[in-house]
C-alpha cells in the first residue's frame, strides 16, 4: 500500500485511538496517555515506514509532527460535547 494513504489512514483513526487510551489510562497524568498514543501511532508509522521502503526521511521531525497532531486531536476532543462525560484530569 502506498505509504500516503496508510499514514492517512493512521491518522483518521487518531480520535477513537486518544478516546481508547482515555479509557484505559483515566487516571494517569495527560503526558502519560499523550505519550501511550503517540507510542501505538509510533508503532504503527514504523511499521509502515519498513514496509514502505524508508520513505520517512527525518524520522525526529516526524514525530515531532505527529506529537502536534496529538495535541490537536486531544484539543478538539476536549472542546467538544464528547469531554462533558469525562472526569477531569
Amino acid at each position: 500500500m502506498d505509504f500516503l494513504k496508510l499514514f492517512l489512514r493512521s491518522i483518521s483513526l487518531l480520535p477513537s485511538l486518544v478516546q481508547g487510551v482515555e479509557a484505559l489510562y483515566g487516571a494517569k497524568s495527560g503526558v502519560q496517555k499523550k505519550d501511550a498514543a503517540l507510542s501505538i501511532v509510533s508503532s504503527s508509522i514504523n511499521m509502515a515506514d519498513a514496509v514502505s521502503s524508508k520513505q520517512i526521511a527525518d524520522s525526529a521531525r516526524f514525530t515531532a509532527g505527529l506529537n502536534l497532531i496529538v495535541d490537536g486531536v486531544v484539543q478538539c476532543l476536549n472542546a467538544s460535547l464528547w469531554a462533558k462525560d469525562l472526569p477531569a484530569d
